[in-house]
């Protein structure tokens, strides 16, 4: 069975492993030991609410319990760019216009921006390729929706998500050629590398303030403004999915799509309910109609785990197999929290 849970001290060095798998364009994942074992040390400290809210890096492993094998990792951080700059690009427009010439022009521009400080991110996520596979991918992404839906006073109302940008084959980022490079004058996996490690001071002191004319770019740096890496499309379409939209907020190296949402809006808050743990009868399960899949967590903080179910509640009650109930942490009498899987065709009905 996959669990997904709060990470803990003893998952170090399976996060080191899978950090080494991830590749560049993920900031937030970086097989750095020393970066790993602090961001842990947050991240237990952000569990055990022995620190502010907005410093908090909430982590989470997908654990096989058949193997007790990490198969993936995701995260949410209270807020961003209080203690760093946070820095985006603003796609924006300017308009030119002549009367006398009859000239009207509207050129897309770059403004460098902090417009997102403050905001709650999703970051970090990552599922290791032998683990990508039916729903899981689905589970290990909204699982954090979820979390967000039981402790919503611990974020701030803004969401964000830096998605991951396009990148060719051979590793070269189109973007970053045809703008960063100009004025960073190093290999974009260099620039990456220092983001990671909280190194950004060069970002305001190297890049120029004045919007930046999309037009002045080679034709494939324009192509690929908002666009995601191939291999972060389906985690982009999950976000849509949860209630996250493209506003006009690329990463400053890749360009790569920022998602933003209103907590308040979120399908999560909207439709998850809270349930009570009932007895669970002889042949009750196998009798159990198959109802679409829903994620179930449990509603401890510093303990929260979540699974993915067939099990469906009624009128405030869910039936839940002991080995569900277990995986959960939790017993008959207990109070947990569902969301289908998928969003319904008609959440109204």
């Amino acid at each position: 069975m996959l669990v997904v849970r709060a990470i803990t001290a003893n998952d170090l060095d399976a996060l080191y492993v899978m950090a080494t798998q991830v590749g560049s364009g993920m900031t937030t994942l970086k097989p750095d030991m020393k970066m790993m074992s602090d961001r842990l040390a947050v991240a237990v400290a952000s569990f055990a609410e022995t620190i502010a809210p907005e410093k908090r890096d909430y982590m989470f492993v997908m654990e096989d319990t058949d193997n007790g094998r990490i198969a993936g990792v995701c995260a949410i951080k209270g807020a961003v760019g209080l203690t760093e700059p946070f820095y985006n690009y603003r796609i924006g427009t300017l308009v030119h216009s002549s009367r006398e010439i009859d000239v009207f022009t509207r050129m897309e521009t770059l403004y460098l921006s902090n417009d997102l400080t403050g905001s709650t991110e999703l970051c970090s996520l990552f599922l290791h390729p032998d683990y990508r596979t039916g729903n899981n991918g689905k589970l290990l992404s909204k699982c954090r929706f979820l979390f967000i839906a039981q402790f919503p006073h611990l974020f701030t109302e803004k969401l964000i998500a830096e998605m991951r940008g396009y990148q060719e084959e051979s590793g070269r980022s189109p973007f970053y050629e045809g703008l960063g490079r100009h004025f960073f004058k190093m290999e974009f996996d260099h620039v990456d590398a220092l983001t990671a490690v909280g190194k950004k001071s060069f970002i305001a002191e190297l890049m120029p303030r004045q919007p930046m004319y999309v037009d002045y770019l080679p034709q494939d740096a324009q192509d690929v403004i908002g666009k995601v890496h191939t291999s972060t499309a389906p985690a982009r379409r999950l976000l849509e999915q949860e209630g996250l939209y493209f506003e006009g907020y690329v990463d400053i190296f890749d360009a790569g799509p920022v998602l933003q949402a209103r907590v308040s809006e979120l399908r999560a808050m909207r439709e998850s309910m809270l349930a009570e743990i009932g007895p669970v009868m002889a042949g009750e399960i196998a009798c159990a109609p198959q109802t679409d899949p829903m994620l179930i967590s449990n509603t401890n903080l510093s303990d929260f785990r979540m699974i993915l179910s067939q099990t469906a509640p009624v009128n405030g009650a869910i039936a839940l197999p002991e080995d569900e109930q277990k995986a959960l942490h939790c017993q008959p009498g207990d109070s947990v929290r569902t969301l289908t899987l998928n969003p319904r065709k008609n959440p109204h009905v």
